[in-house]
């Protein structure tokens, strides 16, 4: 291909995202379905599909079961496998090359806050023959073994890293037992965040709010609109149905978790708390311009998502500038129709006579100020300089792809 052309091509093509999906890379590779699946249960997964920079610890089906078998709470369980991401990038020629043959990394375990000390970092060490080991720092070496590198699963430099070893890692800080998560008070959330009023028709609406706080175990997105959108909508929302209110209300949440980062990647059509499933959809669509998101109503409603109140799996809470209108409570927004063309008055017809006889003449037009112009006119002369710009940048395009045709022959 002639260098000019390929420069263009590369000029005018969009940049491939740098964004990856650990479920979906090992799904590809069943000996890790069990791991897999516990990066999911964990809800690692997400924190790892959101980090730029990350190497995953990877383990088989077979190694998983020791690890399994010791019964350990789900908390517990995300300790131990966050103790398996490292927040740095080790491709495989990286581990056999390491510049003095150790290395120290820190994990998603001591990212978390929950390991104390040196709990959380894991010790990289580079042996004879190109054997390369992993240990996490806080462990005894009399009483606790490495894991070895087995091979590289999946690499995008310098994005993520998949590479497999041999046992599962552990440490007594990630063993301890560790208590659930604070259960989170949306209303609560929500009211001291700018969305009082937003808060307030949850707990004033049956079931509303008990539906929202049911859902945020098994992943959740709510975008609650400001106090002063909810204070603008207050006359259209006391017109609607109990069941009505509570549609709208169930509209304004997902039933997945939505990192904002996913937000600005996946767009496309989601369904709400108020889906049921029957032909009333209860639907909107996520759109995004580069770092803004905005949320599309099939009744022409758009509201952009403004700030966040809470983004840590399972649950994402946003702020947005508009109150969401389903189509199914409110109909789509009519384009106004054009106003119609003024109507001119017939002109006398030739030898009509006036009434003493004689034939009538039309009217003299009113001649036009100095700095005045007709209005068909006006329009005449805008599709004008539309045609001329149009053909002028047309112009422009064919003498540039003809001149650099020239130039590289």
């Amino acid at each position: 291909m002639r260098p000019i052309l390929l420069l263009i091509l590369v000029f005018f093509l969009p940049s491939s995202s740098t964004a990856h999906n650990i479920t979906r890379i090992l799904a590809a590779h069943p000996d890790f379905s069990t791991f897999n699946h516990y990066l999911t249960e964990t809800h690692l997964a997400h924190e790892i599909n959101r980090r730029l920079t990350i190497t995953v610890l990877a383990l088989d089906n077979t190694a998983m079961g020791p690890l399994l078998s010791r019964h350990h709470t789900l908390p517990t369980l995300r300790h131990l496998l966050s103790l398996h991401v490292l927040v740095d990038y080790f491709g495989a020629r990286k581990l056999h090359q390491l510049t003095g043959g150790s290395a120290v990394s820190s994990t998603l375990f001591q990212a978390s806050g929950d390991a104390p000390d040196t709990a959380g970092f894991v010790n990289i060490s580079l042996h004879r023959a190109g054997h390369v080991s992993f240990f996490p720092a806080d462990s005894d070496p009399a009483s606790a073994s490495p894991s070895s590198f087995v091979k590289s699963v999946k690499e995008i430099p310098y994005n993520i890293s998949i590479i497999q070893i041999s046992s599962a890692l552990s440490s007594p800080a990630a063993e301890a037992p560790a208590a659930a998560p604070a259960a989170v008070n949306l209303t609560d959330l929500m009211a001291k965040k700018g969305c009082k009023t937003f808060a307030d028709l949850l707990l004033s609406t049956a079931d509303a709010a008990k539906t929202f706080q049911d859902g945020v175990d098994g992943g959740l997105s709510v975008f609650c609109p400001i106090d002063q959108a909810m204070k603008a909508f207050a006359p259209k929302f006391k017109n609607l149905t109990a069941e009505g209110k509570l549609s709208l209300l169930l509209y304004h949440a997902i039933p997945v978790y939505y990192s904002i980062q996913m937000l600005k990647t996946d767009n496309g059509v989601v369904n709400t708390l108020a889906t049921d499933g029957t032909s009333k959809n209860y639907n909107f669509t996520v759109q995004n311009d580069g770092e803004v998101v905005t949320l599309k109503t099939a009744a022409g409603k758009v509201a952009r998502v403004t700030g966040t109140l809470k983004d840590d799996d399972p649950l994402a809470v946003y702020t947005i500038d508009e109150v969401l209108e389903p189509r199914e409570l409110f109909k789509k927004a009519e384009t106004p129709a054009p106003a119609p063309a003024p109507e001119v008055a017939e002109a006398p017809k030739a030898g009509k006579k006036g009434k003493h006889g004689k034939h009538a003449s039309p009217p003299a037009p009113v001649p036009a100020g100095p700095d005045e112009q007709p209005a068909d006119e006006k329009v005449a002369d805008q599709n004008a300089g539309k045609r001329v710009n149009a053909a002028t940048w047309a112009a422009t395009a064919m003498a540039a792809t003809i001149i650099s045709v020239l130039v590289v022959g």
